[in-house]
């Protein structure tokens, strides 16, 4: 009796693949992953800083993707080997002494509060066309109710001059 076993496939990951890719805390990669918007799917490219890779090269391996959007810290944790990853790309690796980068967080804190103390609040506006008009038309209401007031001024002291003088 002899049985004939099928392989089963059982993810359409490349596990191999993404073993030898060899992602380590300090590389720079961008990641393509799959995102189903309205039954279309699209893909989305997060490119940042691993910080950490966790649970070695088993089924549940993870790694942390840091990156910096307007200022703002954004990480997501990604399984390495999930279906929804259509590429992993290394752009860069760096050297680093640490396998979990963590202090990095604190880090761009730091220095974005560095940065904040040596700026200055500045005060700076634009005004339409419309609006230097309607301020320039209000100043010159304003000069000539000046003007009208001390011609008038000037009349009262002439007349108390005359008044006095007779």
């Amino acid at each position: 009796m002899s049985t004939i076993m099928k392989a089963v496939v059982i993810s359409p990951v490349e596990m191999k693949a993404r073993q030898e890719l060899g992602l380590r805390a300090g590389d720079t990669v961008k990641v393509h992953q799959k995102i189903q918007d309205k039954g279309k799917t699209r893909i989305q490219i997060f490119e940042g800083l691993i910080l950490a890779r966790k649970h070695g090269d088993e089924a549940g391996a993870t790694f942390t993707v840091r990156k910096m959007v307007d200022g703002i810290g954004v990480e997501k944790i990604y399984p390495l080997y999930s279906p929804n990853i259509d590429k992993i790309e290394i752009v860069k690796r760096s050297m680093v002494r640490r396998s979990k980068l963590y202090h990095i967080r604190e880090k761009v804190a730091r220095e974005i509060k560095r940065a904040m103390r040596r700026m200055r609040v500045v005060s700076i506006a634009t005004e339409s066309e419309t609006a230097v008009a309607a301020r320039k038309v209000t100043e010159a209401a304003e000069v000539a109710r000046q003007a009208e007031g001390a011609t008038k001024a000037a009349e009262v002291v002439a007349m108390e001059a005359e008044e006095s003088a007779a």
